[in-house]
C-alpha cells in the first residue's frame, strides 16, 4: 500500500515491515507503540526504520496510521482518570479527615 510519511509517499507491506524490523532490538515504549512479531517497538522508532528518516520530520499519527493499515497492533496507553472531589470532600481532604463517600471520575 502507499502511504504518505512526512510528506514523502512510501510503498509499504505487512511483508517488507517485518522483515525491516528483523533484527532491530525495540527500544523501551513508554507511549504509543507498535506490535511487530511478538514485540513490542516504539512508533517513531519503527518509523525511522522503514522511512530511514530522522524522527523529528514525522508525526507518531502518520506512522500510526500506516501500521493500523497494514494489520498491526497499535497501542495508545490512555490517561489515567483523573479523581473529582466534591467541595464537601475537597474540604475534608483539606482538614486531614478521610475522605468520605465515593470518588467520581471525568
Amino acid at each position: 500500500m502507499r502511504f504518505v510519511i512526512a510528506r514523502f509517499p512510501f510503498d509499504l507491506t505487512r511483508s517488507g515491515v517485518l522483515e525491516s524490523m528483523k533484527g532491530i532490538k525495540p527500544e523501551h515504549a513508554s507511549g504509543e507503540s507498535v506490535i511487530i512479531g511478538r514485540r513490542t517497538y516504539p512508533v517513531k522508532q519503527v518509523g525511522q526504520v522503514i522511512t530511514r528518516q530522522d524522527r523529528r520530520d514525522f508525526s507518531a499519527g502518520e506512522v500510526l496510521r500506516a501500521m493500523t493499515q497494514l494489520g498491526f497492533t497499535c497501542r495508545n496507553p490512555a490517561p489515567a482518570p483523573t479523581q473529582v472531589l466534591t467541595p464537601l470532600q475537597q474540604a475534608s481532604a483539606m482538614l486531614g479527615a478521610p475522605v468520605a463517600g465515593i470518588l467520581t471520575t471525568r
